[in-house]
């Protein structure tokens, strides 16, 4: 394994299981000192203890991203332990489904508490230190941020939300040095499935996607950690998710013509 992330610091989000904790993973292995949040604690305290057992540098911060003083503690935490922070990656999220009558308040409040003002918070308490770095900041958004599927309006409505905070934010750092990357993935692996409307894990659940079309958290890793360390303003990760994003791109009357058209899949209603 190439140790190109040799002396990078890296704050990872939402790392307690999926994208988050396989970027750790990733980014562990070639040469990052990782610092990983999550509410889980138990759950971070085994990655962290999994990768220093592999001579491998990793350290826990506890953190719930809808906590804004919670999330600017923790930054300054790993700038104090570690001494900088050169990559943000803003991971933390779920997601809401339902129809659009029948989503609640408060599920329309914590959707947009955890993805979009978590990232808000993370990147604005990450931003000053990856200033004096020229660091990376990474926000990992979703596909169904420029293609919005019947059933999963406050999801999606927050998943859009990210990608035009990206596109300004980009502007806005890129005579920092900071480069800023929306990570667009399709369908991978994760417990996002087995999340209720409330936040809340329910282990028993099946994922109901497609299986055909799930990529790993590992694979999936790679392409990622591959677009932040190249600087890319914009990655869509998965095949599907590229399809996808090319259909809505180019196609977009066509594409939601044929997605009215389609009956409804109940696998996708809301679980409560």
């Amino acid at each position: 394994m190439k140790k190109d992330m040799a002396g990078l610091v890296v704050w990872i989000t939402g790392a307690s299981s999926g994208i988050g904790r396989a970027l750790a993973v990733q980014m562990a292995s070639r040469g990052a000192t990782v610092a990983v949040s999550a509410r889980r604690v138990e759950r971070l305290s085994e990655l962290v203890d999994e990768l220093n057992a592999k001579g491998q540098e990793a350290r826990a911060f506890p953190c719930d991203v809808t906590n804004r003083a919670a999330v600017f503690s923790v930054a300054a935490q790993i700038a104090d332990a570690i001494g900088r922070i050169d990559v943000v990656v803003a991971n933390a999220g779920f997601g809401v489904q339902g129809a659009f009558i029948d989503v609640t308040p408060d599920a329309w409040k914590r959707q947009m508490d955890v993805n979009l003002f978590g990232v808000i918070w993370t990147l604005q308490a990450a931003i000053p230190y990856l200033i004096k770095t020229k660091g990376r900041a990474a926000v990992i958004s979703s596909i169904s941020g420029l293609l919005a599927f019947a059933n999963t309006s406050a999801y999606s409505a927050s998943k859009f939300a990210l990608v035009g905070l990206c596109n300004s934010l980009y502007q806005e750092l890129h005579a920092s040095g900071v480069s800023v990357t929306n990570i667009m993935p399709g369908f991978v692996h994760s417990e996002i499935t087995q999340v209720d409307s409330k936040g809340v894990f329910h282990e028993a659940w099946k994922d109901p996607r497609p299986s055909s079309l799930v990529w790993s958290a590992e694979s999936a890793a790679k392409k990622i950690t591959h677009a932040i360390m190249r600087r890319k303003r914009e990655a869509v990760i998965t095949g599907h998710a590229k399809v996808a994003a090319f259909m809505v791109r180019f196609l977009p009357a066509l594409t939601y013509w044929l997605l009215a058209r389609r009956p409804i899949s109940r696998r996708y209603a809301r679980r409560t």
